[in-house]
């Protein structure tokens, strides 16, 4: 494959480890540089502080996952200073050609050993504790029954009585529901304590905050109904193997990507670009999201990707970023559920696009806001989904009236362009289609959130990026 800087950057664990391998490379701190002839191995000698200098690898046996290896202490993996070989390689720095090291050819072989004996024990049938199962079951169908008494509860009263409710109260369920195995509704019982405190503390956000209690108690009635007949069907056919249902993920199972294989919830050679990438904090999680909008160049379908980074996990958690150009997976594994899926690989290649691949981009885009609407109300209706839905619009024009943005698409409909108020100040990019050149060129396409604004009670439209014949010019990062 091509090295390139981007490559580079997405394989640093954070922007300071990259920016220090790079200063690694343009102060000449690495001699000794040497390489395999068939280019599998570049390895070479880093000057570090103390008389030793350490001893750096990348091994490039996997094209699109090198094994950088280093001798120094540093926990972060890649360390600076296997960036900063990368970065030789990039500047094209003399490597000299030399026998592959002993200590290497050693590393490899285990290496290959433990890849075929992980294979050989994925290829065995994996055997079900039975009686495990149905103790779960039956601890989650507990569980739902304290949660369902718990939200009638506060139903009955009304979400009014928030600003006298205890939020330890809340806390102390979504606790319990934890060891009920049920993460997703303890999330949801976490998400009301969060707005009984900002009811309490700051009125002025009390609106808002009694907004999203009745979106979490909406969630949790029908995510308890729905799932109490799923969990009952499960432990009465004695079915404890993962399907294909978002309640899955409601009750806060995790998906890996065997199971998803094994559903069948798969695509070869899917070949994706990225739309747009933005990252947000989760305070009932206590995790940072760093998500990807993707859209599929054969059959137009947008997904999106996640990586979850836990607060207290920063520096263990390997961050995501921005990616540009073609990805292409050889098995794509996506989640079950509707609208925009979520997706997942393990192993992928990137390349840049062809100019023809970026052409085509534009040309996937829903042809009017008729069809886009009809499937974002569709969403809105089912109670497990987002209340969001990203959509990729052909643009007819993009225009202002006063302070309002606004898209009209061929056939001369229109929908309000506006930041989407959950998702707050650090996702507000509206403001910035005022920098945009006064005529986006015809055949372009807007991606963004389409989104129900319960301030005027209208379907409106965050706009992410504009999707160019030549270009995708993002709006946030």
């Amino acid at each position: 494959m091509e090295l390139t800087e981007q490559f580079i950057l997405l394989q640093a664990p954070s922007p300071a480890a990259a920016a220090n391998g790079r200063k690694l490379s343009q102060t000449g701190r690495f001699s000794a540089l040497r390489r395999t002839g068939d280019r599998t191995l570049y390895w070479g000698e880093c000057a570090g502080s103390g008389k030793q200098p350490y001893r750096v690898s990348v091994d490039w046996t996997v094209p699109d996952a090198p094994v950088c290896r280093c001798s120094c202490p540093s926990r972060q993996f890649p360390c600076k200073h296997a960036l900063g070989l990368l970065f030789e390689q990039l500047s094209e720095k003399t490597f000299e050609v030399a026998e592959l090291p002993q200590d290497i050819a050693d590393k490899r072989a285990r290496q290959a050993a433990r890849t075929e004996k992980k294979a050989a024990e994925a290829a065995k049938p994996k055997r079900t504790n039975t009686a495990a199962q149905k103790k779960k079951l039956a601890r989650q169908l507990e569980g739902l029954d304290m949660a369902e008494r718990m939200a009638a509860d506060l139903l009955t009263a009304g979400v009014g009585t928030l600003a006298g409710s205890s939020a330890q109260s809340y806390d102390k369920l979504a606790k319990d529901l934890g060891s009920c195995y049920l993460t997703g509704l303890q999330t949801a019982f976490t998400r009301i304590a969060l707005a009984v405190r900002r009811v309490q503390t700051d009125p002025a956000q009390a609106d808002a905050a009694y907004s999203e209690a009745l979106r979490q108690l909406i969630f949790l009635r029908s995510a308890v109904k729905k799932s109490r007949d799923f969990l009952q069907n499960k432990l009465a056919g004695e079915n404890y193997s993962a399907e294909d249902t978002v309640l899955f993920e409601a009750l806060g199972g995790v998906w890996r990507l065997e199971d998803l294989q094994a559903i069948g919830s798969v695509q070869a050679n899917a070949r994706l670009v990225q739309l747009s990438f933005d990252v947000s904090y989760d305070e009932a999680k206590r995790e940072y999201i760093e998500r990807g909008w993707w859209i599929d160049l054969d059959t137009g379908r947008i997904g999106q990707s996640l990586n979850l980074r836990p607060a207290k996990a920063l520096k263990y958690v390997k961050g995501e970023d921005s990616r540009f150009g073609l990805l292409e997976a050889p098995m794509l594994c996506l989640y079950p559920g509707e609208g925009n899926r979520r997706i997942r690989w393990d192993g992928a290649s990137s390349r840049p696009l062809t100019p023809e691949e970026q052409a085509a981009l534009p040309r996937l885009a829903q042809p009017g806001l008729a069809a886009a609407v009809k499937a974002a109300k569709n969403q809105f209706k089912n109670t497990l989904l987002p209340k969001y839905l990203a959509v990729l619009v052909t643009i007819g024009r993009l225009g202002r009236i006063g302070d309002i943005f606004l898209l009209e698409d061929p056939a001369g409909d229109r929908i309000v362009l506006r930041d989407r108020p959950e998702d707050g100040p650090s996702h507000a990019s509206t403001g910035r289609l005022a920098f945009l050149p006064e005529e986006v060129p015809a055949g372009s396409a807007l991606f963004g959130l389409m989104f129900y604004d319960e301030a005027d009670h209208s379907i409106c439209l965050h706009p992410y990026s504009i999707v160019t014949q030549p270009e995708i010019i993002r709006l946030l990062y």
